[in-house]
């Protein structure tokens, strides 16, 4: 059996990972850190300490209505998205032990489309300019 890295529990809700396939389970946010326990598999968990965690990233749908699923960044292990049943109340009891400042919407569909479709023209406007410069001797 896992070992818990919490003292005390704040909150307990069903969840989903993402990490791979998705796998459903339990969340559990405490004063040490964030926790996933998978409901199949007892190997498969998820411990994430507070000190580790760098961003917690929303997906906000409806202007705030509908947060389908959210992901901790980490220092030093990358991102880890989950889903959870209530997510507003879990990234509220998330927001007592993370910065507010330290958690952030994530892009809207067509921010990611602008942004990519201007790193392209920047690209190929890149391309084509270097080429036209002359050396000068």
């Amino acid at each position: 059996m896992v070992e818990s890295i919490n003292t005390k529990v704040d909150l307990v809700m069903k969840g989903t990972s993402y990490i791979g396939l998705g796998s459903y389970g339990q969340i559990m946010i405490g004063d040490k850190g964030f926790e996933f326990y998978s409901a199949r598999n007892v190997k498969d968990y998820v411990q994430i300490p507070w000190t580790e965690v760098s961003y917690v990233v929303a997906s906000v749908i409806f202007k705030g209505k509908w947060i389908p699923r959210f992901a901790i960044k980490t220092k030093s292990n990358g991102t880890y998205s989950f889903a959870a049943r209530d997510a507003k109340k879990t990234l509220r009891a998330i927001r007592v032990y993370v910065e507010p400042k330290n958690m952030v919407r994530s892009l809207t569909f067509f921010q990611v489309i602008t942004r990519g479709s201007s790193n392209i023209f920047k690209k190929i406007k890149n391309k084509v300019g270097g080429h036209r410069q002359t050396k000068s001797k």
